[in-house]
């Protein structure tokens, strides 16, 4: 019987640490297209309320060198799905793309992983069209983030993503009026 039960034991954590019901696990090999997007299954997930740094943007390092923003965002991204292993739920969908809450246990913790992208300083709460975020929680991290200089934030010449994604928006709508 003792025996039984050891066998039993090794066979349930497994089970135990499988993503509870409405959620899915975010396990490496997945597509990482930004750091807050990815494919998997053919299917694109982005996680909610969050503004990763936009790729072919750059930052000046303390050394004085250019860095891709967007790929620095990618790395913590990746970083943090392999080391937190989070388990995420689906919460919108709009055209082709799932937004997803998700959350990691670190130690005893369950932390959602988009206020962990943020705080860290590798990703940035998402504004709608009319400049509020999408997830007041998520503004409030960024600001706690940005006071403390963590990550990106240290950088002087980091813009927040939101600034340059409405210049754009602004640049293509004088085009279309010319």
């Amino acid at each position: 019987m003792r025996r039984l039960l050891i066998l039993l034991a090794a066979a349930l954590p497994p089970m135990a640490n499988a993503a509870p019901a409405g959620y899915f696990d975010l396990q490496p090999g997945v597509t990482l297209e930004t750091g807050e997007t990815w494919v998997a299954d053919g299917q694109r997930f982005r996680l909610y309320g969050v503004q990763s740094c936009l790729r072919g943007t750059s930052y000046t390092d303390k050394k004085g060198q250019k860095r891709d923003c967007g790929d620095a965002s990618l790395a913590v991204f990746a970083a943090y799905i392999k080391d937190t292993k989070p388990v995420c739920a689906p919460v919108a969908k709009t055209d082709g793309i799932s937004f997803v809450v998700c959350y990691a246990m670190v130690g005893k913790d369950r932390l959602d992983l988009a206020t962990m992208m943020i705080t860290s300083g590798y990703a940035f709460a998402a504004l709608n069209a009319d400049g509020l975020p999408f997830h007041p929680p998520y503004a409030v991290a960024e600001q706690d983030a940005r006071v403390k200089r963590a990550g990106l934030w240290q950088f002087e010449d980091v813009q927040h993503p939101a600034i340059l994604l409405s210049r754009e928006a602004n640049e293509r709508a004088k085009k279309a009026k010319q």
